[in-house]
This record gives structure tokens, C-alpha cells and sequence, in this order.
């Protein structure tokens, strides 16, 4: 067993435009003094980080780690969640997610969809820079318009939108394969991997790919009515990455998973800050711990109710509190007998 690392924030939601949030160095100084010990930093924000000179320069990336070394604080992964989006990009959705494009590539998808593969070739590279194991990003998504279809789906369309998701992903995947990086894709409604199913689609498409493995958050499955701790059973051996948020789900006669077109605060399902919603995280923390998880517990912060101050100010301590110190022992090993081969078969009555 393996105890796992932590805890860890992702500094995504907490940037902003009045400091300290609006520097790396602020926002770090910040996040040290709260009690964390690594930071998840996303790459699409240039105050973070220059994604591109974090491949190219390994004395930028030693640069990087030090300063925040000097604060206490690791880089436990980068994030592509929003150029990985980019990857794959139905049309319907072109218009909004133009919005995480630079402005260069806007209104073209074929080099909006080359910039985004392009920018996932930098972090594989970057992430060997800062010496990473894994990475964080978004599937991209084809086939979701159709996932509760009406008209039926035509058939063969899901097998062909796999196929086309391997063909998009599978240069990727051997570039992080090249880079000793895990690519971890974070399972997340809005993404064709949205579930357990889809990511085994996935993965067959793309022939058992070794780098394609998972970012474990159970709040996105507290919204599906999914098993999230089944879940940890069936790809324990596969989840790479973990995002400690909390959420609940309270169905009522007028709204259940779609939540009725509301805002986030009047839906059935809402993501909250930790302690606050539904999500059974001893359990977790206990079945991460004993399957050998060797990661990070990293805080994503979305609630719609608290405030994200109080959010991360609760929250080192809460991962901290739930954090298992793998045991080197066995419980009864006081009572243990020691090993003889004749003596067992005596016991045995051999």
C-alpha cells in the first residue's frame, strides 16, 4: 500500500485578477500559507506558466520548481483540460468553445484543432521537464449531442466516433508514452468519456493504450447517480490522478440529472465544498489506500454557494484529516507464528 500525497490544490478556479490571485507567486504564497503542499497548475493561463517554454527549457522548468520549492510547495501535474476540450469539438459546440481558443485559430476548427494538439505535444514535454508522471485533461466530445438521443443514433455513428477520437489521440498518447507521462482524462459529463462505459470504448479504440488512464473525481459521478466507489474497484489500476471535490444530488418531482435547465445553485446535482455535500470520502481515501494509488489528493474547488477563500481555507485540512498512513504492518502480526513448512502441514493435518 501506498500513502497518498497531500494535500494538493489546482490553482484553476482560484485566479483571478486582484492579487494575490493574479500571480503565480501570489497565489502560491497564498496557497502555501493554507497548508498545501503542491499545486496543480493549469497550463492554459500564461501567468502560471509558458507552456511552450516549459518543453523547450529544461532550466525554465528547474527554475519553476524552485521557486516554489522555497515555498514548501511541489508542482504535483499541469492541466490541459481546456486545449484537450479542443481536440474534439463538434460542430454545434464551435462557437462556444471558440472561447478557449487564441485568437489566431478562432472560427477555423481545423487549426483550432491543431493548435489544441499541438499544445498537448508541449505538456508531455513539459511535463518530463518538471518531472511528472501524469497529466490532466479533458477527452474532447463528437458524439455528446447524442447521448440521450432523439432521433435514435444512426447506427455504427458511436463505434465511428470512438474510432475518430483514437485517430485524434493516439499521436498524443505516444507522445506522453515518449515522455514517461501518464495522460489522465478527467471523466466528466460534456466529454464522450463521461462513465466507466465510454472510457472502456475509449480505450479499446485506442488498443489498451498504456498512457490512457483516468483523473478520478467523484463529484462528477454523484451527479449520474453513478457507483463512485464501485467505480474505484473496477479501474483502480488505471486512475492516476485524483480531484477531491464534493457534491449531492437531490432529486424532487420537477428535476432529476438534467437538471431542468437551472442555475447551478437550484439544480437537483451541484457540486459543494468539501464536508458540505454527499460524497463518502473516507471510503475513498480507505480504497485508494489499499489499492496503492501513488498520486496526489488534489482540492477542485466549485461550489456555488461558498466562498472560494473559505472553500481552500477548509480544505488542506479536511484532505489532510482524510489522508491514510499506509500501514508497513500486519494488525496481528503479534500473534504470528512465524513460517515452517512442517508445522502448516501439521495444522493441516498432512
Amino acid at each position: 500500500m501506498q500513502t497518498i500525497k497531500g494535500p494538493a490544490i489546482f490553482l484553476a478556479q482560484f485566479m483571478g485578477d486582484v492579487a494575490p490571485f493574479n500571480t503565480l507567486d501570489g497565489i502560491t504564497t497564498w496557497a502555501a500559507g493554507l497548508g498545501y503542499k503542491g499545486v496543480q497548475i493549469p497550463s492554459w493561463d500564461s501567468r502560471c506558466i509558458d507552456l511552450q517554454k516549459a518543453a523547450e527549457s529544461k532550466t525554465y522548468c528547474d527554475e519553476l520548481k524552485g521557486k516554489l520549492a522555497a515555498k514548501g510547495l511541489e508542482i504535483t501535474e499541469l492541466s490541459t483540460h481546456l486545449q484537450g476540450q479542443l481536440v474534439a469539438v463538434n460542430p454545434a459546440y464551435d462557437i462556444m468553445f471558440d472561447g478557449f481558443a487564441p485568437d489566431s485559430v478562432k472560427g477555423n476548427p481545423k487549426a483550432r484543432t491543431e493548435w489544441a494538439v499541438q499544445q498537448l505535444m508541449y505538456a508531455a514535454k513539459a511535463s518530463e521537464n518538471l518531472g511528472l508522471n501524469a497529466h490532466a485533461t479533458f477527452s474532447g466530445a463528437l458524439m455528446w449531442h447524442t447521448v440521450y438521443p432523439w432521433p435514435q443514433r444512426p447506427a455504427g455513428l458511436v463505434e465511428q466516433g470512438f474510432a475518430e477520437l483514437a485517430r485524434r489521440w493516439t499521436p498524443i498518447l505516444n507522445k506522453f508514452d515518449e515522455c514517461g507521462v501518464d495522460l489522465c482524462y478527467e471523466i466528466h459529463p460534456g466529454e464522450d468519456l463521461h462513465d466507466g462505459i465510454s472510457y472502456e470504448m475509449f480505450l479499446e479504440a485506442v488498443k489498451g493504450h498504456k498512457r490512457a488512464n483516468l483523473l478520478y473525481d467523484p463529484s462528477h459521478f454523484v451527479l449520474q447517480a453513478l457507483d463512485y466507489k464501485q467505480y474505484i474497484d473496477f479501474y483502480h489500476e488505471r486512475i492516476k490522478m485524483f480531484h477531491v471535490k464534493d457534491a449531492e444530488f437531490n432529486p424532487t418531482g420537477k428535476q432529476g440529472v438534467y437538471g431542468g435547465y437551472q442555475s447551478w445553485v437550484n439544480r437537483a446535482g451541484r457540486f459543494r465544498s468539501l464536508g458540505d455535500g454527499q460524497v463518502d470520502f473516507k471510503s475513498i481515501f480507505s480504497k485508494l489506500t489499499q489499492y496503492g494509488y501513488q498520486g496526489w489528493a488534489v482540492l477542485e474547488w466549485e461550489c456555488c454557494i461558498k466562498d472560494p477563500v473559505q472553500g481552500a481555507t477548509e480544505g488542506a485540512p479536511f484532505i489532510a484529516n482524510h489522508i491514510i498512513k499506509a500501514t508497513e504492518k500486519v494488525f496481528d502480526d503479534f500473534a504470528g507464528g512465524g513460517a515452517d513448512e512442517e508445522f502448516n502441514k501439521r495444522v493441516l493435518g498432512l
